[in-house]
């Protein structure tokens, strides 16, 4: 009998297509040669989902696919993973979500992107009572999906937290636009807001990852968490700033390790851990996800984690 499920993670589900590190991007014309090539989960509510399986949490998925052959591998890889896929959302006018991966030697990686099935989520899809039982609600993606309101994911987010849950939001910027108007309805009812400094500027207007951190608080947010790759990461709530390093690993792909680092905060969470033992996990599975090829092949299970953490310290320090 599985446990209940204590996460609702919705939001964008994308099939990746990566590959394994070549020395220099190709030029026009050229063949270069990979040593892996892999279709692999991505998109922000079916890696932190998979992730937090892992971490032995059970939870739901609420998304779009195609009705095509790649939607039914995703929803293949996504029961595999132990995930509840029952709120998955097959639309056969729409094909399933792609991304190319293209990963070179020392470079941030490279992405081609097709929004499809994920650009039909709107409000009818993520409903109020998908959140009846849950003890955190997670949306990843938003302002990808423009026909999810702000003023509805306000009202999901007002009612999770009356019903003692937690809510989590992460956010895909698509290039410039006036992606504050879409979240200030939403701030105020957010516990946990994790964009990355790139993100946050384009939100923003703000250079200063401590200073964004500071404009998203001002809005509502509860704990403003700015991730800075492999700088580290801000972390703002009411009892200071904080700035914390990496833990370093073996780089092989870094795809998934931002959602791999909110299914360790979100693990945290439900442990009733403070920000910074939440921050602590978080940073030990985002490390962990960059081991191996794909998003969320490399990721810490819970004992793994629990032993990295045992044998490893996270350097923090309070800002102010």
């Amino acid at each position: 009998m599985k446990s209940p499920i204590k996460v609702l993670c919705a939001g964008i589900i994308v099939l990746d297509h990566g590959c394994s590190p070549i020395q220099h991007f190709p030029k026009e014309g050229e063949l270069i040669a990979t040593s892996g090539m892999a279709l692999t989960l991505g998109g922000c509510a079916a890696n932190v989902g998979v992730d937090l399986t892992k971490m032995g949490i059970h939870s739901k998925i609420l998304g779009k696919i195609g009705d095509d052959d790649l939607g039914q591998i995703i929803l293949e890889k996504l029961k595999q993973s132990g995930l509840d896929t029952s709120k998955i959302i097959k639309q056969s006018h729409s094909p399933t979500s792609q991304t190319i991966v293209i990963n070179v030697t020392g470079q941030d990686r490279r992405f081609i992107h097709l929004i499809g099935a994920n650009d039909g989520f709107s409000d009818t899809d993520f409903q109020k009572k998908d959140i009846e039982e849950c003890k955190v609600v997670y949306l990843g993606g938003y302002l990808l999906m423009d026909k999810l309101s702000p003023f509805h994911v306000a009202e999901v987010f007002r009612t999770a937290q009356m019903n003692g849950a937690k809510t989590v939001l992460d956010v895909v910027t698509p290039g410039l636009g006036d992606h504050l108007a879409k979240l200030k309805p939403i701030l105020p009812f957010v516990d946990v807001f994790l964009p990355n400094d790139s993100e946050a500027k384009l939100i923003s207007g703000i250079d200063p990852p401590i200073e964004q951190a500071k404009f998203f608080k001002s809005l509502g947010v509860k704990t403003s968490i700015i991730t800075l790759g492999n700088q580290g990461t801000i972390l703002l709530n009411d009892h200071g700033c904080y700035k914390s390093d990496i833990f370093k690993m073996n780089y092989h792909d870094g795809s998934g390790s931002g959602d791999a680092f909110t299914a360790g905060y979100i693990s945290g969470i439900l442990e009733n851990k403070s920000d910074i033992e939440c921050l602590e996990i978080g940073s030990a599975l985002g490390a962990s996800c960059v081991r191996a090829q794909g998003t969320t092949e490399g990721v810490f299970k819970k004992e793994e984690c629990v032993h990295f953490l045992a044998r490893n310290k996270l350097e923090i320090k309070k800002l102010n």
